[in-house]
């Protein structure tokens, strides 16, 4: 560690309520947690030569927070920290003040990781790695935090959308692959939250009828070295080091500012901005990763690591580490980060990834736990989405319904079992049915709504609706591990030939079982997430797993065909069919709706019908009385099934009121109009289609 002369510069006690560098116009105060360090020394840096100038011991200590006030230091200065203490990783402390160490509240980070054995607190030759120290001063390939204005920036009259959460469809997308091949993005911006902000993207968003922008993490997160290695980088960014500060690998111009331009923009036109967030795990990895932040703070308290051999980190996340919410400073960093990011980044919600380990306390998953407490007495974050992946690898690990009212969840059983279906698998039907009309199964309990089953398909993580309809196996080869990494259990289906086909009858089945998928998810009770692209039939060439794909495979083609055109439109129908219509968009388990199943014959689908596994074509009919004599209100739908590859003859359900069904959607002829269906008479379903009679 490279030693600096003593600093004369005059610091002042602080406030140890205020953690991070916080400037009151005058000066800032800085304020640090470690429950273990010894001393903690606050680095000043020079800009434009990188070079560390001034190192200031922080003179106070209260409450395990290290603070002092500096009355000199303003906005733009950068810094960061070294943190002395016991270099003991068999007590899982790991105190090296070699390495210079992000501070966990900057709002703003300068530069990148630029990988080096320099960044490890161990020595790579030595024994035992591990016990070993590395004197190696970190500082030059480190990013730098910088001291921020909060005032800096009029939000104005900006106000939340607060889009309704019946009336809700997620969009997810990823910054950089939405923008970086749009014709009308200008060549500097693409990749870029100001890409993002462009109006010809906003206005074909809101064109598309979703109503909640889901973008893949954009908080601060390096690239892994492993992947730089293979000519890679982390795409996705599930890789934090960075908790307040956004991803500066997305900045256009304007910096962190032309992101708040965009969430302006965005809601200016109505849509919500919600962001996918990684509190389970760093980017410290186990106790072979690197020293950024957190692991030479205070790894004792950040992390969870092993009972009774607390060198070893407990590893429920599969990335090496799991962020220790049970300790109630790290649950506090947790909810500062959020709270910053809803009140004065003006962020919609937050999709968790890996949800279930914030649930978790030392005895297993707990809906009652300290991080779902503090969300729910919270008089800011109750009141935002908030929406769990509600999965981990640990032990319990699989919650799906398991989160406490208030929240929504991802329902990984929707996308099975919808995919199972339109493949024609024996006895999805019972499943299918539940799914269809919101999980009930799920989450009609504590007066959750049908709206916490978000349903999806897709999403980032594995195939594209094309691909689903396209490969039967997955194509991993450009992610350099064999095609071993990605989901085997895909349940897609080629219909003839793997990949692109030319041949006519291959293309109109896919084409078909798209507008199925569709009209399946955007009908169905509970909330839809539409993976971006999806309406257009993006490909992803067969890759399930584009996690390192900073490429023309992940970023999406706006090259659209006739084909891709005609789907967008029919996506966008539907949306306005589930934005107008409350027998679709269903807020309430106890809204006095009937819901009715039909078999082939006419006849309602009794216990024999559901357990045989081969009968898979089904009707549905939704009515409800109250919705009668509203103007463009629908009281009363049939949606009819048929999954099979060969027509089936339906008889339709006589209307409450004896006139005839509209045909509203017919995914065997999207084109063909509104055509009159008599009550009580057999209609022919093409193979694998779906009708919406009103």
């Amino acid at each position: 560690m490279n030693d600096l002369p003593s600093s004369s510069r005059r610091v002042l006690p602080g406030d140890f309520t205020k953690l991070g560098a916080n400037w009151d116009g005058e000066g800032t105060n800085f304020a640090l947690f470690s429950a273990y360090a010894s001393r903690v020394e606050l680095c000043f840096f020079d800009e434009a030569s990188g070079a560390e100038i001034e190192r200031i011991t922080l003179p106070e200590y209260t409450n395990e927070i290290w603070h002092g006030y500096l009355p000199d230091v303003g906005p733009g200065t950068l810094y960061g920290y070294r943190v002395h203490g016991p270099y003991e990783p068999a007590q899982g402390h790991r105190f090296n003040p070699n390495k210079l160490l992000v501070d966990p509240y900057a709002r703003e980070l300068v530069g990148d990781v630029q990988w080096s054995s320099a960044h490890f607190g161990y020595l790579a030759d030595a024994e035992d790695k591990d016990m070993s120290f590395n004197e190696e001063d970190s500082a030059s390939v480190m990013p730098k935090c910088r001291v921020v204005d909060p005032r800096a920036y009029d939000w104005g009259n900006d106000s939340k959308p607060n889009i309704e959460w019946a009336k809700t469809v997620f969009y997810e997308t990823h910054v950089k692959g939405y923008t970086k091949l749009h014709p009308a993005v200008p060549e500097n911006l693409r990749g870029t939250f100001e890409g993002l902000a462009q109006r010809e993207v906003i206005d074909y968003i809101k064109s598309t009828g979703v109503t909640s922008v889901e973008l893949l993490p954009i908080h601060f997160f390096p690239d892994d070295d492993f992947l730089l290695h293979k000519g890679l980088h982390n795409y996705w960014g599930y890789n934090t080091l960075g908790f307040f500060a956004p991803a500066a690998r997305y900045y256009g111009p304007n910096g962190i500012n032309g992101l708040r331009n965009t969430i302006r923009a965005f809601h200016d036109a109505g849509l919500e901005v919600i962001m996918d967030v990684v509190y389970n795990h760093t980017a410290e990895g186990n106790e072979m990763g690197p020293t950024l932040s957190w692991k030479g703070i205070d790894n004792f308290s950040y992390y969870r690591t092993m009972p009774g051999n607390p060198r070893y980190y407990i590893n429920d996340t599969g990335t090496g580490n799991t962020v220790n919410t049970s300790h109630p400073r790290v649950l506090q960093m947790v909810t500062d980060s959020l709270r910053y990011w809803s009140e004065e980044m003006h962020i919609d919600g937050f999709r968790f990834d890996l949800g279930t380990i914030l649930g978790r306390e030392p005895e297993g998953f707990n809906q009652r736990g300290g991080f779902f407490d503090a969300m729910g007495q919270d008089p800011a974050l109750s009141k935002v989405k908030l929406i769990g992946e509600p999965w981990d690898i640990g032990p319990g690990g699989y919650q799906v319904g398991g989160f406490p009212p208030g929240w929504a969840e991802w329902n990984d059983k929707y996308r099975d079992t919808v995919r199972d279906y339109w493949k024609n698998t024996d006895h999805t039907s019972t499943d299918f049915a539940a799914r269809f009309t919101g999980s009930g199964d799920i989450y009609d309990h504590r007066g959750r709504r049908p709206w916490a089953g978000v349903n999806f398909v897709t999403a980032h993580d594995g195939f594209t609706l094309h691909d689903v309809v396209s490969y039967n196996e997955k194509h991993n080869e450009a992610n350099g591990e064999d095609n071993n990494d990605g989901h085997n259990d895909n349940r897609s289906y080629n219909y003839g030939a793997e990949g692109e086909t030319e041949d006519e009858g291959i293309v109109a089945s896919r084409e078909r079982q798209k507008r199925n998928f569709l009209a399946t998810l955007l009908l169905s009770h509970g909330t839809p997430m539409l993976l971006a692209g999806d309406e257009f039939s993006r490909t992803q060439g067969g890759n399930n797993n584009g996690y390192a794909q900073d490429s023309e495979i992940s970023w999406i083609n706006w090259d659209l065909n006739d084909n891709a055109k005609a789907l967008h439109q029919f996506v966008q129908k539907l949306t306005t069919i589930r934005a107008t219509q409350p027998l679709i968009h269903r807020s309430n388990w106890r809204d006095m709706m009937s819901v009715t199943w039909y078999n082939p014959g006419g006849g309602e689908q009794l216990q024999e019908h559901w357990l045989d596994g081969g009968a898979t074509t089904l009707g549905i009919r939704l009515s409800r009385d109250d919705l009668q004599n509203q103007d463009g209100i629908w009281w009363e739908v049939v949606v009819l099934f048929n999954p099979h590859d060969g027509d089936v003859e339906f008889t339709v359900p006589t209307r409450g009121d004896g006139s005839d069904w509209t045909a509203e959607i017919d995914t065997s002829q999207p084109d063909n109009g509104h055509r009159s269906v008599k009550g009580g008479e057999a209609v022919t379903m093409a193979p694998r289609s779906l009708i919406l009679l009103r």
